[in-house]
């Protein structure tokens, strides 16, 4: 009769004493996994932060660089929500009083927010090269968020819900808040509205309902038509009416004819809405409103964003007063 092994607790078993052998591959394979999956995670969140670009950075011929900063803006107009706006403030701001400068406001698209001018477009990268370039004026860059979350669709809208008035946050709040906080030029004149894609439709949108309140209007890859988004406008055939720049141009090109505005926009060679963007081109040729449309090489894309940021950036400059 064979009787089962005796262990006296000083020796393992010999099924134990096998398993350092099986638990060096096998931390191993954990290892790898584990290091995989976090360069799985900083890959995916690198490509959130910059869209699959690199980080951005000055080029080395540039000896002078901006700063952002950071403020929040209570609004009645969206329900007393504390919004965060990203400022940036060109090289010399803190030293060059009693300087003022002219603002362009940047709106971003949906889904999105404001870090995505700062990382993927790289408007201070973009406004710093062209400073030392002599290519552009100091022009402080305000990008606000206008949403309750990257992914909410609000349309920079004044929404028929009570505290969804984006719109108003932005035109009425945000720029009230930034002529307190920083030495801007306080009119018109030295105002301009630029976005990309939905932002893009806003600058027009919000531009078009506050004529002689900014000088320039960008478009980059925006539409002309409101988006019928039931949350924002309710399926209201008025209220679209009043949020689609194809209806208000109209009523507003005399003021932007005598105050001086300027609208300038693209859209892709591949982008859908490209047909809206030659309509609203046509009709600003009609009405006698100064613009500039053309059509780029490309879709509905970030990389077509910031290819065409440098010479967005420096037509605003151009058309804009500065102190």
């Amino acid at each position: 009769m064979t009787f089962p092994p005796v262990f006296d607790g000083l020796t393992s078993p010999p099924h134990l004493r096998r398993l350092p052998a099986l638990a060096i591959p096998l931390l191993a394979f954990l290892a790898f996994v584990a290091a995989g999956l976090v360069g799985l995670y900083r890959y995916v969140d690198s490509y959130w932060l910059y869209r699959g670009f690199p980080p951005p950075h000055d080029p080395a011929y540039v000896t002078q660089a901006g700063s952002f900063q950071t403020l929040y803006v209570r609004s009645q107009a969206v329900g007393g929500r504390r919004q965060r706006v990203v400022v940036y403030l060109p090289p010399g701001y803190a030293s060059s009083a009693p300087q003022r400068y002219p603002v362009l406001y940047l709106l971003h698209g949906f889904p999105g927010d404001p870090e995505g001018f700062v990382r993927t477009i790289r408007v201070g990268v973009v406004e710093d090269a062209l400073l030392a370039k002599h290519r552009l004026k100091p022009t402080i860059l305000v990008m606000p968020m206008g949403s309750t979350g990257v992914f909410t669709d609000k349309e920079w809208a004044n929404g028929v819900h009570p505290g969804n008035a984006w719109e108003t946050f932005l035109a009425r709040d945000v720029v009230r808040a930034v002529d307190r906080r920083y030495r801007t030029i306080a009119t018109g004149a030295a105002r301009g509205l630029a976005g990309l894609s939905e932002g893009g439709y806003a600058s027009l949108n919000i531009g078009l309902h506050h004529p002689g309140e900014f000088r320039v209007l960008e478009s980059w890859s925006g539409y002309q038509q409101a988006d019928d988004v039931k949350s924002v406008f309710g399926g209201r055939p008025s209220l679209l009416a009043r949020n689609s720049p194809l209806v208000t141009l109209r009523p507003a090109a005399r003021t932007l004819r005598s105050d001086g505005a300027f609208i300038w926009f693209y859209t892709g060679s591949k982008d859908s809405l490209r047909h809206e963007n030659r309509l609203f081109a046509a009709e600003l040729d009609r009405l006698r409103v100064a613009h500039l449309f053309f059509v780029v090489e490309g879709g509905h894309t970030w990389a077509l964003w910031r290819r065409n940021a440098w010479q967005a950036l420096a037509v605003a400059s151009a058309h804009l007063a500065h102190g």
